[in-house]
Order: C-alpha cells, then sequence, then structure tokens
C-alpha cells in the first residue's frame, strides 16, 4: 500500500470513531426528567401536582447511560436528588413548595446526644459510637463527632440514635 492512501484509510478510520463519541455527548430529556421526579413523589404518597420548582430548562445534562436514580435529599419532603450514576454523571435538586413538606415532627437527634454512626459501603459496615453537634430529624444531614479531639463529620440520621455516612 502506497504512503498516501494508508493516510486516507487511516483519516476516514479516525472519523468513523470520533462519530460515536459525539452521540455520546447527547442531551437528557427535561421533561422525561420532570416525570421522574413526579413518579418519586407519587411513589412516597405526596400528593399529585404538588407544587415544585420545575428542573431549569438552561440545564445541559448528559443524557445518562443507564436510568437516573431519584431520592431524598436531607429530611424527605422538601428536596429531590435526581442522579445519572457512572463516571460521567451528574446531580441536580429539585425543591418542594414548603406547603407539601410534612408537619413538623420532634427531632429525632438532639444536639448532645450520644448516637451510632454507621459508615456503610458495598459489602460491609462499622459503627462507631459518637455525639450529636446538631439536632435534625430522620433523614438529615447533621455534624457528629466521634471523639473529643476528632474534627466532625456530616452523618444522615438514620433514626433516633443511629445515623449513617454512605461511601460510594
Amino acid at each position: 500500500m502506497k504512503p498516501a492512501r494508508a493516510i486516507r484509510y487511516t483519516a476516514a478510520f479516525g472519523l468513523c470513531l470520533a462519530a460515536p463519541l459525539s452521540a455520546q455527548a447527547a442531551l437528557a430529556d427535561h421533561a422525561a426528567l420532570d416525570e421522574m421526579v413526579d413518579r418519586f413523589l407519587s411513589a412516597q404518597l405526596i400528593e399529585p401536582g404538588v407544587v415544585r420548582t420545575p428542573i431549569d430548562r438552561r440545564l445541559r445534562l448528559r443524557a445518562c447511560a443507564s436510568e437516573p436514580v431519584a431520592a431524598w435529599h436531607g429530611a424527605p419532603g422538601r428536596v429531590v436528588q435526581l442522579a445519572c450514576p457512572g463516571p460521567a454523571g451528574w446531580r441536580i435538586y429539585v425543591n418542594l413548595a414548603a406547603s407539601s413538606t410534612p408537619a413538623a415532627r420532634a427531632p429525632a437527634v438532639k444536639r448532645g446526644d450520644a448516637l451510632t454512626v454507621a459508615v456503610t459501603g458495598q459489602g460491609f459496615a462499622i459503627r462507631r459510637s459518637a455525639e450529636a453537634l446538631e439536632s435534625g430529624t430522620a433523614g438529615d444531614w447533621i455534624a457528629v463527632r466521634t471523639s473529643p479531639g476528632a474534627e466532625p463529620l456530616r452523618a444522615r440520621i438514620i433514626q433516633p440514635g443511629l445515623a449513617e455516612i454512605p461511601l460510594r
């Protein structure tokens, strides 16, 4: 094969490889993401048509290779987190109106309470006693300290006396 012909084939091969990369840059459908948040709220027994902040159409979110995951962020009934898993994933937060939040509840953990903090990961959990540096209800992220001189850590309250630090 002549060198000039080899360069042309190499360039054509490179263009073929570049096409799928540009296809991966497809953007997520905002209407589908809004529907996903509505389905999540419905499954959580939040009344249909709840007043919430719509997903900002100016966000340029990459299309997910798999289904995005909806979950509560912080206390249930306040903010929905929508996350696209994967190394190039993204995470957005959808605020709910104050009228849709559940009635005020007594804190599950009060400042100064002793509690157990579980550091959890795929296939393991390590538990340690700690002190709550803030008050909060189930689902809230609070500061905790595992020993008197230790730096505070952020942990999510699961139930009274139990918080977790999930590792991903």
